[in-house]
């Protein structure tokens, strides 16, 4: 049986968020079902951003806005443009790669070409993993965090 959990945050500008899901046992799996963004001043700010969600932390510094689809630890990414004098016209674009199962914690990464904050909302369904579906998210997992 599975169950949808949501998370949400702020994210600044260059900014990393953790969300911590991983199992003693790696027998609960997770996938990302809906990903929002908004930006925290609508109306005020200047907004190019993109934000993206990853299995692994990124060790690029700063946190790049560089989407590459290539990048095998990419769970999702998101777009936001919306320009202060034309508030009732901001761009988003998602990509979320749904049959991607996880079982360890996820990350959020924000870039923001012009400036400001950005408000994001994650939800993940949860599902019980058997032991063959833990062991394949448990050691894609770590080919990932070795492919850095």
């Amino acid at each position: 049986m599975s169950r949808i959990i949501s998370f949400r945050g702020v994210l600044a500008d260059g900014g990393i968020e953790e969300i911590t899901l991983q199992t003693n046992n790696g027998l609960t799996g997770y996938r990302i079902v809906k990903l929002e963004i908004m930006g925290t001043k609508p109306g005020v700010d200047n907004y190019e951003s993109v934000v993206q969600v990853f299995k692994t932390k990124e060790s690029a510094t700063p946190v790049t806005a560089e989407i590459d689809f290539n990048n095998n630890r990419l769970l999702a990414a998101a777009t936001y443009q919306g320009n202060a004098a034309a508030f009732n016209y901001p761009t988003t674009q998602f990509t979320i790669f749904d049959l991607e199962v996880f079982n360890q914690n996820i990350f959020i990464t924000h870039q923001c070409l012009q400036s400001g904050t950005m408000n994001y909302h994650i939800e993940l369904e949860q599902m019980p993993l058997d032991l063959n579906e833990q062991t394949v998210a448990t050691l894609k997992d770590i080919r990932n965090v070795g492919a850095e």
